[in-house]
């Protein structure tokens, strides 16, 4: 008998799970950072990538909302290229994710630290706190995992909403002249580095088995958070210029010396405190997705089977969400002892995610073509990606490695197929 996850995100949960999974910890430090490299003209920029983000995040949604499965991205390249692409992509993510969630909790930890003056020790703390967070929640349950991220989520809008009413009184025009002191080309690469804050829509996917009603949920839920993310990234760009705060501040605490502005030293523990909300956000949707992927792949047979263990009590897939947890205290050991940095980390999973939507894009354009906008939406969404993938680098070889490891697995997986074919033959 298939093994199938329970029905039980509505429409509020998924809206708040994909807005969690997209504005992530680059809305902390990517507006300062893309204002220092173009200035004024990196308004341009998040315009052009506030209108992207609809068709990357709706080519998604298509997929999710007409094949709802736990393998999410996994699972549309299995239908389109075959089940052994599909295994492949599956474990892209799910290879990003145990390096990508301690990165996450630790940026997220860090804000707060930096901005109380705290030491390292307190950093790793508070970071393990909020992956043990995430990892709590989906262990119990999409259900609560759905409202507390529905609860953070309304927490990070209202601070951030906060952030561009208190920056209001200190915009000035002058603030925007010269519009633009570093050239045109300056907003390209402007434009290149926001590209990963609108990284996510993918992750989601991977939970639409769980979704009430995947038509709806995916399609309207998807449209209604792109909305919200795009207009939430735009005013606190539009705030960060306009108050030079990334002069101020630093570019990569920008939102700390906005909002200590008005309120003084509280601002810093409300600023650190919207941080690790954010991050856990992120680290809810993506622990999630990726013991989701895991559990999809166990079933499929391209993982081991103990991935695929389901909780009795909750029906949650605790093999995986144990996989993830043995992979973060593997992490975060190593950047304890001062092997890996966090710059080093943040790199390993660049090319992993890329190649996902990679994958899902592609697949989009095989699956969607009874519907011309998702067939559009997807090319676009490819395009888009696939000029972004060589900006990798060396990044490259974890997803090589991964690739390897999964030649073995496929090889030994067929040696086992072949063996139990003989044994019944006889």
């Amino acid at each position: 008998m298939k093994q199938t996850l329970q029905r039980h995100i509505g429409m509020p949960q998924a809206i708040a799970l994909y807005i969690g999974a997209v504005l992530g910890s680059g809305v902390l430090i990517v507006p300062g950072l893309a204002a220092e490299m173009a200035g004024p003209a990196s308004l341009l920029a998040w315009g052009f990538m506030t209108l992207l983000i609809l068709p990357m995040a709706l080519s998604m949604g298509l997929l999710s909302a007409k094949f709802p499965n736990a393998g999410g991205v996994s699972h549309f390249v299995t239908l389109a290229f075959g089940p052994k692409a599909g295994a492949l992509v599956g474990w892209f993510f799910l290879m990003s994710v145990p390096i990508g969630g301690p990165v996450a909790s630790l940026t997220g930890a860090g804000y707060m630290t930096a901005a109380m003056g705290w030491d390292n020790n307190v950093r790793i703390a508070l970071a393990a706190g909020m992956l043990a967070i995430g990892l709590i929640t989906n262990w119990i349950g999409m259900q609560l995992a759905g409202k507390i991220q529905v609860a953070v989520v309304i927490a990070i809008v209202t601070v951030l909403v906060f952030s561009f009413a208190a920056a209001l009184p200190r915009m000035e025009s002058v603030h925007f002249t010269p519009f633009v002191p570093h050239g045109w080309m300056s907003v390209g690469q402007a434009a290149a580095i926001l590209f990963w804050c609108f990284i996510g829509w993918e992750a989601v996917s991977h939970l639409s088995e769980e979704f009430k009603d995947p038509q709806r949920a995916a399609v309207k839920g998807v449209t209604i958070a792109a909305i919200i993310v795009g207009i939430l990234y735009f005013l606190s760009a539009l705030a960060t210029v306009g108050t030079q705060s990334y002069l101020q501040g630093g570019s990569d605490a920008s939102l700390v010396w906005i909002i200590s502005q008005p309120l003084g030293r509280w601002g810093g523990f409300i600023a650190g405190l919207t941080g690790m909300f954010i991050c856990t956000a992120t680290i809810i949707a993506y622990s999630g997705a990726a013991s989701r992927v895991a559990f999809a792949l166990a079933r499929q047979g391209y993982a081991p089977k103990w991935m695929g263990t389901l909780s009795t009590r909750y029906n949650t897939p605790t093999g995986a969400i144990g996989f993830l947890l043995g992979c973060f205290v593997i992490v975060f050991v190593l950047y304890g002892s001062g092997l890996l940095s966090i710059t080093t980390l943040i790199q390993f999973p660049n090319a992993t995610f890329i190649l996902t939507y990679i994958g899902g894009c592609a697949a989009g354009i095989r699956l969607l073509r009874g519907n011309r906008l998702g067939v559009t939406i997807s090319w676009i969404s490819l395009v888009a990606t696939l000029a972004v993938f060589p900006f990798t680098g060396w990044a490259i070889g974890y997803p090589l490695i991964i690739s390897l490891l999964f030649v073995w697995v496929v090889y030994r997986k067929k040696s086992s197929d072949e063996l139990n074919n003989s044994a019944n033959i006889n």
